[in-house]
């Protein structure tokens, strides 16, 4: 596993240019207003949403996990511990397929919890051949449940 934590940015140019400089990593993908980056140390995925009106910094935060037995084995554990706020849902979105749900902590913080199925990196369609760009890097909460299991 390894930790997510996905931005708000003003400027995407700017802060791909920052970060590249400050993890010392290319961008692994990179589409209009979206750029994430694989980081191997510390082993961090660094999403990036171009949101110039955003209210707060933090988009939301996630938890990928490399192998299906342990997105497996975290679903089971927090569905069993009624820590979950979403069923399993493979979807497309952030330019990648995906399955994945959602849990709340006490205070409202969205986490994701998710593993790639197919990374896609030459192409912004989703299963559904449309354009997943459109629902990515919404806010958790500021939008229907539909779009926080699809999108968020």
């Amino acid at each position: 596993m390894r930790l997510q934590l996905a931005l708000n940015v003003k400027n995407l140019d700017r802060a791909i240019k920052f970060y590249s400089e400050m993890f010392a990593t290319p961008v692994h993908k990179q589409r209009p207003g979206y750029a994430n980056f694989e980081i191997a140390q510390p082993p961090l995925k660094l999403v990036l949403f171009e949101h110039p009106g955003a209210d707060e910094h933090l988009n939301h935060i996630g938890v990928e996990c490399q192998s299906p037995s342990e997105f497996d084995a975290a679903s089971d554990r927090l569905h069993a511990g009624n820590l979950s706020t979403s069923d399993v849902a493979e979807t497309g979105c952030c330019h990648a397929k995906q399955s994945k749900f959602w849990t709340k902590e006490p205070d409202g913080l969205a986490w994701e919890w998710y593993r790639i199925l197919d990374d896609h990196p030459d192409s912004a369609q989703n299963e559904t051949g449309s354009s997943s760009a459109g629902c990515c890097g919404q806010q958790p909460g500021k939008e229907s449940e539909t779009q926080q299991v699809c999108c968020a």
